[in-house]
């Protein structure tokens, strides 16, 4: 191309591109001249992995659990988001802040072991979120609040801002906070500019059940712990495994 008329095309994506869009198109750019420049298979392989791992949509699963329901909504979480192609989908627990005497007066089983404990600052590598955790007295626990608590860096830059999140949660009963939980979780995400991604109603019929017990609503899936010796139900996993899907699906559309 010449340089005149390459001149003329850079101003011109430069006048109608998003900054977030030109760098993502300059990126794509510098990746073919690479692969172009390669001259063996060795090096090819390894600029084709780099590629396609940051080509992938990264999204966390987050989430703090006491007495494993959130636990086990989260790990059915996790697997429909890692069900999207394209998706790398990354399971995580906020650090606890009970102390183990509390912990174990409260019969609380062993956290997973298999689950790291996510750092404020890591939540900067994701594209997309799903935020899961127990109320109390209609509000997110303790654990959760103070974990985004410690996120003001992240806020003080806006890191975050314009990045797709989404929310479930368990509670104890009827009236316990299944609608009060995530509209006052919401607020957090809005101070990071986060976009907030409920439901709506695209389960379907499942959003309709009235034969049995069954949390989560429009804002995001849910479940009831009663007094800790129920479990989720399969509708209850199944709506799980969709907002894990739905989610990822439209954090992968949004970072395209």
């Amino acid at each position: 191309m010449p340089f005149k008329a390459s001149l003329s095309f850079s101003l011109h994506l430069h006048a109608t591109l998003s900054p977030q869009s030109l760098a993502r198109a300059c990126l794509k750019f510098r990746q073919v001249i690479e692969l172009c420049a390669c001259t063996n298979i060795g090096d090819l392989s390894q600029l084709l992995s780099k590629t396609m791992a940051m080509a992938s949509t990264k999204v966390y699963v987050v989430y703090y659990s006491l007495h494993g329901h959130v636990a086990t909504m989260a790990r059915e979480v996790h697997r429909g988001a890692s069900a999207v192609q394209g998706i790398e989908a990354t399971l995580w627990q906020v650090p606890e802040t009970l102390s183990e005497l509390i912990l174990q007066k409260m019969k609380a089983p062993t956290k997973a072991d298999d689950v790291a404990e996510i750092r404020p600052e890591q939540l900067a590598e994701a594209d997309g979120f799903i935020f899961g955790f127990p109320s109390r007295f209609g509000v997110m626990a303790a654990q959760f609040k103070a974990f985004f608590d410690a996120t003001h860096e992240l806020w003080a830059s806006q890191v975050l801002a314009g990045k797709p999140a989404g929310i479930f949660w368990s509670t104890g009963f009827h009236g316990g906070g299944q609608e009060l939980s995530a509209l006052t979780a919401i607020t957090q995400l809005a101070h990071h500019g986060m976009v907030f991604v409920p439901l709506g109603y695209t389960f379907g019929s499942g959003m309709f059940e009235m034969n049995e017990v069954k949390g989560g609503s429009s804002y995001g899936a849910g479940t009831y712990a009663a007094d800790g010796s129920r479990e989720p139900t399969e509708l209850e996993l199944q709506q799980a495994f969709y907002q894990g899907k739905y989610v990822a699906e439209i954090s992968k559309k949004l970072k395209n």
